[in-house]
Order: structure tokens, then sequence, then C-alpha cells
């Protein structure tokens, strides 16, 4: 062969190899990702192609990666919150929501005579709401009788601020404002509203996901993003945060990763804000700025902030070693359908064991 024909064959040849390096790799297909959630869930699981295919779903038009984590992380939730069960049932429901319409009335100091008429009275589905009352069983049935008493009895009006007090639902139990409030991308049409969509399987697993994955975090473990599931969006870095203020202080504070007193004046600063304040002049900083870095606490951006990194700074030097960047924030859980003691730090090493589990399968 010619000398000149066999160096371009040579030039094309490497042109071809480069060209199939840079080439990436097809990414699995939509059945494939279905099959690997599926077979991920336990085989007990009632309709596990209906749920895998809810996930599936929620991941692609949220963009998030289909990888054995994600999948995991979202089917350890989903197992600790519902047990798989799209509208899970509540211990004693009906007990409690009939001791909470009590107390407010008691509170607004409505007479009982009064407010056993007003659940007699005939709601939308022919029944009175005493009876429905007593035989609600879910979140989203106690949600619907709150709705049918707020629109068509004043008292009801009165008794419930009009506002419906049901604020979670679904079977990853996720917030109802949260969703409605990042619902602008929802894959579904909506026959109804947010807060019905949240009660469904599809809806309830496409903000479950959104509130557990929908957000970059510097963390290395996902015990840490469990505990934001249940704390709140960063709760794990700022309960580390106000460890190293703290340590800089001197000042004990509670680590609950809660970084402002909500709608506090700049003239009322919470306790991790008022450490903050004694460590002005070693901070640079006055009380404006530091109130204006401490509302970034809902960001991933205030790792990179300036008192971020002073703070550490000074706690390190104090504390002669390095400290940690994440913490379980220490959050006692309360609500009426908890019946014994619960924390934060709990439920995220719960849902970590069914984590390690699931990857494990």
């Amino acid at each position: 062969m010619p000398t000149r024909a066999a160096g371009r064959i040579g030039a094309w040849l490497a042109l071809a190899l480069l060209a199939a390096c840079a080439t990436t790799p097809p990414g699995p297909t939509p059945a494939q990702v279905q099959a690997d959630i599926a077979r991920r869930i336990p085989a007990s699981v009632a309709d596990r192609d209906g749920w895998a295919t809810d996930i599936r779903v929620a991941f692609q038009a949220q963009d998030i990666e289909p990888m054995p984590e994600n999948i995991c992380a979202v089917l350890a939730v989903l197992e600790q919150e519902s047990g798989y069960q799209a509208d899970p049932a509540v211990a004693n429901l009906a007990a409690i929501a009939r001791r909470e319409i009590e107390r407010r009335a008691a509170g607004l100091h409505i007479p009982k005579f009064a407010l056993n008429a007003a659940l007699r009275l005939e709601s939308t589905d022919g029944r009175t709401y005493e009876e429905r009352l007593s035989r609600v069983r879910t979140e989203r049935e106690l949600s619907e009788l709150y709705e049918d008493l707020i629109g068509r009895v004043p008292l009801g009006r009165r008794l419930l601020d009009d506002r419906n007090p049901v604020q979670t639902g679904g079977p990853m139990q996720v917030s109802i404002p949260f969703a409605e409030t990042h619902a602008q991308d929802y894959p579904y049409p909506v026959p109804g509203s947010i807060r019905h969509e949240v009660f469904t399987r599809r809806g309830g697993m496409y903000f479950g996901i959104a509130h557990l994955l929908g957000y970059q975090t510097p963390y290395t473990r996902k015990v840490h993003r469990f505990a934001d599931f249940n704390a709140g969006w960063y709760a794990s870095r700022n309960a580390a945060f106000q460890n190293a203020v703290a340590i800089a202080s001197g000042h004990r504070l509670a680590l609950d990763g809660d970084l402002l007193t909500p709608g506090a004046a700049l003239g009322r600063p919470g306790e991790t804000e008022q450490a903050l304040r004694g460590l002005s002049s070693a901070l640079g900083m006055d009380a404006r700025g530091i109130r204006e870095a401490l509302e970034q606490g809902g960001e991933l951006g205030f790792n990179d902030s300036a008192l971020f990194r002073r703070i550490f700074e000074l706690a390190e030097a104090r504390a002669g070693k390095p400290l940690p960047r994440e913490m379980i924030p220490g959050i006692t859980l309360e609500s009426p359908k908890i019946t014994r003691e619960l924390t934060t730090a709990w439920f995220a090493t719960r849902v970590d064991g069914r984590y390690r589990n699931c990857l494990a399968r």
C-alpha cells in the first residue's frame, strides 16, 4: 500500500476511535428504569408496576438521575412513611380530629351545644358532619370533610380559621404548601387542586420526590438528606453551623436547623442570631450583615458565605480540630398523630436502614 494512502487510512481510524471515545453511552431506557425500580420494591407490595411507573415519571419530569441510590432513597422514605399506601390510614384519626375540633371551639369560647348542632348538619354526601367525622380513617377523608365544613357552615369557617388544617398527606407524607409552590412542572392534568393531587399516588410520589431529591446538597451521606426530608431543606447543614456557632461563642444552642426565628424583627433576634451578634467584632459583620447572611439558610449558597466560612474558622481554632459540616438536627417530632416520643434522628436512622437494605436488594 502506498505510504500516503496508508497515512490517510491511519488518520481516519484515529478520528473514528476518538469519536467513539467521545460518544456518551446511551442511558437506560424508560422500560429499563421502570423494571429496576419495580424489582427493588418488596414482592409483597400490590401493583409494583404502578408504583414504579409513578416514580419513573416523577424522575423523568424532574430530570433526576434514576441511579440506584436515588431510587432506594425514595423507596426507603415511602416505606417508612406509609408502607406503600397511597392514602394511608392514621390510627385513631377520628378521635384525634374530634379532640382538635373541640379544642379549637373551647379556645374560641364556642358553647359545646353550638358545636354539636353544627356537626349535626347534613354535609354534601348526605351524612351529617358528625357521622363523617366519626368514620374518618385517612388524611384525605379528613381534608375533604374540613373543606366541606369550611365551604358550607359559617361556624366551620370560624373553627378552622377559614383554612384546612390538614397540611400533609399522600404516600410520602409531603407538605401540601410545599406541593402548591412546586407545581409549575407537574406532568399530570389537575382536575381539582394540587391539594387533591397530593392525596393521589402519582401526586404524592411526584411532590415527595421533589422534596427529597429536588435540591442540591453538600452532603456525603444520604442520612442527612433523610433528616432534611423530616426537618426541612438544609436543616442538617444548618444544625452543623449552629454547632460551630455554639463552640465559637461559648453559648449553648438548640441544634434544630432553624437559623432565624420566623417573622422576627431585626431588633428581636433568635438565640442563634444573638450568639452571632456577640461575635460581631471577630466576624467583621454588623447585625444587618449577619441577618442578611442568615436569610440564605435555605439555600446551598450559604456554604459559600463569608459568615459560614468565618464561623467555622473561629470554631475550629477554638476546638482544635475539624468540625462536621452536617449534623442530624436535634428535633423532637410533634403532631397529634404521634403517640410516643420520636425525633428527627430516629426518623433519619430508620430510613437510612431501609435505604441500605434496598441497595443490598
